[in-house]
């Protein structure tokens, strides 16, 4: 469980920025819905209800996302589900309850890098920017990838419309739990983007030439690549059970892009 000092609703993103470096112990408050998974004890808990942060929005060539937007609102929302084989909106419908999805935002479970997220996965499958008030537009793999950085805000993620195909699968132990591992492959004209996320680590990515799967058997390729990937043991699995789920994951959401 966490502890909360203070708690205060910001009227922009420059006061809410000025306040989370005031103090290492204040954070950008999403829905709050994870931070019962962890003990922490916040000074100030920064709220940007106000700061008009939740969207879907789109043109020619972006997906913009606000990141108070709700995960509900990612699973239902027309723009979502018409575009990339509705991979973002399938990626949240399994995600614990309706209450929980309600409330968890987009920017929550960005902003905090959550290893376990079905969404984040998801989102890699795609050419997703992420948005930071000081930090500028960078790729969600580059944000993924820092290890310590300075205090920042989500400000919108970015989403390239590219027309690519893109799956996302998951292996659960009952519908509404939390994945023991997730899968996500978008396929452009040249290559696969291949993710494996709640490994339990943070989701990672590689790419592979169309031509290379063509001209190799599958499975083997599959094999090769899973081997290069680092799994782990937790409540919930053993890495080399992961191991064996994630090659049957990676080759059914690449023979299901074929039929897409």
């Amino acid at each position: 469980m966490f502890s909360m000092k203070e708690h205060l609703m910001v009227d922009s993103l420059e006061e809410g920025y000025d306040l989370l470096i005031k103090n290492k112990n204040n954070i950008i408050l999403g829905g709050s819905s994870f931070l019962r998974l962890g003990n922490k004890n916040i000074n100030l808990g920064i709220d940007l209800s106000n700061l008009d942060l939740d969207y879907i929005r789109e043109d020619e060539e972006n997906i913009e996302i606000g990141p108070m937007t709700t995960l509900r609102t990612l699973e239902t929302n027309s723009i979502l589900k018409t575009n990339f084989n509705g991979v973002v909106s399938r990626s949240v419908e399994e995600i614990v309850g309706i209450q929980l999805r309600a409330v968890a935002t987009i920017g929550g479970t960005v902003g905090s890098k959550y290893g376990f997220s079905d969404l984040i996965t998801a989102l890699m499958t795609l050419d997703t920017y992420v948005e930071l008030y000081k930090g500028g537009i960078i790729s969600l793999e580059e944000h993924m990838s820092r290890e310590k950085v300075e205090k920042d805000i989500v400000v919108k993620i970015i989403i390239k419309k590219d027309n690519r195909k893109s799956y996302f699968t998951a292996m659960r132990n009952s519908k509404s739990d939390y994945a023991i591992l997730n899968c996500g492959v978008s396929k452009t004209e040249n290559n696969y983007k291949i993710v494996v996320g709640a490994r339990p680590g943070r989701a990672i990515t590689n790419i592979i030439a169309n031509d290379e799967l063509l001209d190799n058997n599958l499975k083997e390729k599959i094999n090769e690549l899973i081997e290069k990937i680092k799994f782990g043991t937790n409540m919930r699995g053993s890495k080399e059970y992961r191991k064996l789920i994630a090659k049957v994951l990676v080759e059914r959401a690449i023979k299901k892009l074929e039929i897409l």
